[in-house]
């Protein structure tokens, strides 16, 4: 208890210190301030040299490694935080001082047993890298055969030469210290959502926990090792990419041995231009892989800046550091094909109902005004064609709406925006010409035409069937529980039992019409829409139609032989 109350006091000298004592009281932290800490109120005061992004920037990196953690993650979220201090945040740089070489050998030697002598006789002692969360070193081990795989080079696999790994080893300590801080973070967050509207409206506490999800993820190195595992399956057939190997023998969740990546920074323009590379077929050639991972796997890489690419002697595209991964689920699919289908056809009604079922936010008195200011932002890029449409500017504006009207994306779109806006970032920087939109319309094409293809109509009308079924199934059960709670309830509600009947009955029958009117209804405009868009593939409509139609008549059928027997 003390040491939280320590911990308390250390928040509040480093706050005050930096100009951002005005915030104790948002975060209830007032009463840890040092008697004659309000003389001359200067804790109020902040210096006139810094700006307010810059003062938190200092602050977050004063406080130490989970608060420099938590302001790089929130700098990526455009969605909640205005552009002067994502770009300050976005400064925060994860550097540690290094971990002595004995203690790492310690923590080698006690998770791997024998097989540490495999890593510990060619560890270099100096690291290549240091962080809050763990530091890498360089090491050789010599190749076991169940290791090779696809992504270790022919000539380096064979003939039993050693191969160049890099070594990552977890601090020792670090996950109780981060657990510590984390609980901190939590009660933070939870008091400032008490004390102030401004934090209960970014959801603070829910992008705490969302944040200490992510960072105990990235304590794992087994889930790293696995993630490196699932690019490599992806791009398996893939020549153009070099994904790292995992040797599992000398992994665990505080060490990850991975293949060393060699090769020249794709931020290098110097070594670039000295090795003869052609930066604007680079710039293409990494953003390709990029979209790829996101629109055909589903599975991407999420934190893409250009110290994680190398442009390998062969000609290979290296990638590291998997900590940091997005999924894209079936559902956030199916909202990004619903924004897209609304923004080609410019219709911001749809858009919005999209954009609000993507935050999963209530429907309020504010959406006719975010409806006017999306229909305003299609119309200012009405009649241009993709590539000349400046992507970032718009994620730019839709990021300002988000906030404007309090919408919180989900997590994991929230990290494709981000991951877009740096592969961009990484065009740019290659190619001052790169438009990431060209390279973004292929695939964009690719998921309009996916969803109205006979396939996902077949889907869709399957579903719907299921649902329409369920739904038959449990109304009678609903509407009797509904009775049975406003009988229970302070309204009394009289009904005569032959009252009651009828508008049971009428309730019913309503629902058969509703439900048959939307699987008529989703059927017809589905498939007006895929004779219009993609009438080669519908030559043969007929047969595939009368299919789809006898799945949804047959659906239509055992809701309405549920209902029935519900009504016996």
């Amino acid at each position: 208890m003390n040491a939280r109350r320590d911990r308390f006091r250390d928040i509040v000298e480093i706050l005050t210190r930096h100009g951002l004592g005005f915030a104790l009281a948002h975060f209830g932290l007032d009463r840890f301030r040092p008697a004659g800490g309000n003389a001359g109120q200067e804790h109020l005061r902040p210096p006139r040299e810094a700006s307010l992004p810059v003062r938190v920037r200092l602050a977050l990196e004063d406080l130490g490694a989970v608060y420099i953690k938590f302001g790089q993650i929130i700098s990526t979220r455009t969605d909640l935080l205005p552009p002067e201090y994502a770009t300050e945040l976005a400064k925060l740089q994860d550097a540690s001082p290094p971990v002595a070489a004995g203690q790492v050998r310690a923590v080698i030697a006690e998770e791997l047993g024998s097989a540490a002598d495999r890593l510990l006789e060619s560890l270099e002692d100096n690291p290549l890298a240091t962080g809050s969360i763990g530091q890498v070193h360089c090491a050789r081990i010599a190749p076991d055969p169940a290791d090779l795989v696809k992504t270790v080079p022919a000539d380096t696999a064979g003939g039993g030469r050693n191969l160049d790994v890099v070594v990552k080893v977890r601090r020792p300590g670090v996950v109780d210290q981060i657990n510590e801080d984390l609980e901190l973070v939590a009660e933070l967050a939870k008091r400032a959502e008490r004390a102030s509207t401004r934090a209960a409206g970014l959801h603070l506490a829910a992008l705490v926990d969302e944040f200490s999800q992510t960072l105990r993820a990235e304590l794992d190195y087994l889930q790293e090792a696995r993630n490196a595992e699932h690019f490599a399956a992806n791009f398996a057939a893939d020549n153009r990419v070099h994904i790292p190997q995992v040797f599992w023998d000398t992994t665990t969740s505080r060490i990850l041995t991975l293949e060393r990546i060699r090769g020249i920074k794709v931020n290098d323009a110097a070594a670039l231009q000295a090795a003869g590379i052609n930066t604007g077929m680079l710039a293409r050639e990494a953003c390709s892989i990029l979209l790829k991972m996101v629109f055909e796997d589903g599975f991407f890489h999420a934190d893409p800046h250009p110290g994680n690419f190398f442009v390998e002697p062969d000609g290979r595209l290296g990638i590291i550091d998997f900590g940091m991964v997005g999924r894209i689920s079936d559902g956030t699919r199916e909202h990004l094909v619903r924004m897209l289908l609304a923004v080609v056809e410019r219709d911001a009604a749809r858009l919005t109902t999209a954009l609000v079922r993507l935050c999963a936010a209530q429907a309020n008195d504010g959406l006719a005004e975010l409806q006017a200011d999306l229909g305003r932002l299609l119309d200012r890029y009405a009649g241009r064609p993709l590539a000349e449409i400046p992507i970032v500017a718009v994620l730019s504006e839709l990021a300002g709406l988000l906030r404007k009207y309090r919408l919180r994306l989900p997590r994991e779109m929230a990290l494709l925006l981000k991951m877009l806006v740096m592969a961009d970032g990484l065009g740019k920087q290659l190619d001052p010409r790169f438009e990431l939109t060209t390279q973004l319309g292929p695939y964009t094409q690719k998921i309009i035409l996916g969803s109205l293809s006979p396939e996902a109509l077949t889907e869709r009308l399957a579903k719907l069937g299921r649902e329409a079924l369920r739904f038959g199934a449990d109304a009678p059960e609903i509407l009797r529980r509904m009775v049975e709670v406003l009988e229970r309830g302070g309204i009394d509600i009289h009904f005569r039992a032959d009252e009651l009947d009828r508008l049971m009955d009428k309730a019913e029958k309503t629902g058969n019409r509703i439900v048959a009117g939307l699987i008529t209804a989703a059927l017809i405009n589905a498939v007006g829409e895929l004779v219009s868009v993609q009438p080669d593939r519908w030559r043969n409509w007929p047969k595939t139609l009368f299919a789809a139609g006898i799945g949804g008549v047959g659906a239509l059928g055992a809701y309405l032989a549920v209902t029935a027997r519900h009504r016996k």
